[in-house]
């Protein structure tokens, strides 16, 4: 198992970053890194998703409002390449909170892809959380 983790604080409610990552049909305007996901946030449901060009389809675990969002996403089958995502959002006061994302590798495959990984997929969490960052602050200062 590997995992890639990033933070960032983003001085905006939490109401209004989760309205922004569970908002999948505005991602092809902000998000440079999730570019587009069909589908809703709500347990058990399949998504269509797209990163960095390449579809995958995940299947949500948990939606807990204004704090969390799970998916876990496969290539292939299960076992070979699985990547369980996390976003979470940890309140800081009324207006400010941390964001944070994570994903942990399992599978195979993990170990011949890690370094990859860890460059490339790494760059596309700290892309997106600040693209979240300034859509939320732009957002609630509007």
């Amino acid at each position: 198992m590997r995992e890639l983790t990033t933070e960032i604080e983003i001085d905006a409610p939490a109401a209004r970053v989760w309205q922004l990552l569970v908002g999948f049909e505005d991602y092809p305007g902000w998000n440079p890194f999730i570019t587009s996901v069909a589908g809703e946030a709500r347990e058990g449901e399949s998504l269509r998703a797209r990163v960095g060009g390449l579809p995958f389809r995940p299947v949500v675990l948990k939606v807990e409002p204004e704090r969390e969002l799970r998916w876990l996403g496969r290539l292939v089958l299960p076992g070979v390449f699985d990547g369980e995502h996390r976003f979470e959002i940890d309140p800081l006061g009324d207006s400010r909170v941390r964001f944070r994302q994570s994903e942990r590798f399992t599978g195979v495959l993990v170990p011949l892809f890690w370094l990859f990984m860890r460059g490339a997929t790494g760059r596309g969490f700290e892309a997106m959380n600040a693209a979240l960052k300034r859509a939320a602050e732009t957002k609630a200062a509007g």
